[in-house]
């Protein structure tokens, strides 16, 4: 799939160029964003319904596909913004071509599934599922790929906010291009924001309920620091 733009390789998160990387087939954004919606949300009804899942387990799962796809039409926009705006090549290599958006999901999602996983029965995972046991295979599978989903959006939140602040540290810009900075930076917050929608589906798990909300608290107080030191530095 391919995303509005056809943005050059190198210049794209690992999800666009994934997407953009399947021969012969060539969508939109808004195209690549709905196959996501209805290929998950499908997965979680079906196995909703085939194993007979609680209600808890279908809202949760359903809400993770909300924020998982509310979350890529963000890095399509952040991205496609940051290509745009007039900053030297090094920050679009640093931004994208460094892939560290991955490296901080993959720890991000490590460490969940360490806490999901761990424990004497039932554990977290199987109670957030709503299942007494151990919850069946296909329906773990399901879980860990929309957890993953989510990790490596979080990841790539991260990841903006530390460039941007990077970005205001080392350049000065114009009044466009500040302007553009700031509202990619408005958007960042806006992207940790939307995790916010899962408060509710881990509520009463202190510690998932904190590192969501930690996770929005430090992308918030980053943006702002890199959007303050950019008006300094116009």
């Amino acid at each position: 799939m391919a995303v509005d733009g056809h943005p050059s390789f190198g210049e794209t998160w690992v999800y666009e160029s994934l997407v953009g990387g399947i021969p012969g087939l060539q969508l939109t954004a808004r195209q690549a964003v709905g196959v996501q919606v209805v290929l998950f949300e499908t997965l979680v009804l079906g196995l909703g319904v085939g194993y007979g899942l609680p209600e808890r387990a279908v809202v949760a799962g359903t809400a993770a596909v909300v924020v998982a796809a509310a979350g890529s039409v963000a890095m399509l926009r952040i991205g496609a913004a940051a290509r745009g705006v007039g900053l030297p090549a090094a920050h679009r290599r640093l931004l994208f071509g460094s892939s560290v958006e991955v490296l901080f999901g993959v720890l991000s999602f490590v460490a969940l599934t360490t806490y999901l996983l761990g424990g004497a029965a039932p554990t977290p995972l199987a109670t957030l599922l709503g299942a007494g046991g151990a919850p069946p295979a296909p329906v773990v599978f399901v879980a860990l790929l929309l957890l993953w989903d989510l990790c490596y959006r979080t990841g790539t939140s991260w990841w903006t906010a530390l460039v941007s602040l990077w970005r205001s540290l080392r350049y000065r810009v114009d009044a466009e291009t500040a302007r553009r900075c700031r509202r990619i930076d408005a958007a960042t917050v806006g992207f940790a924001l939307l995790e916010l929608a899962l408060v509710p589906v881990v509520w009463g798990d202190a510690l998932l309920v904190g590192a969501i909300v930690g996770h929005v608290v430090a992308v918030t107080a980053v943006s702002t620091a890199a959007t303050v030191l950019l008006g300094r530095n116009g």
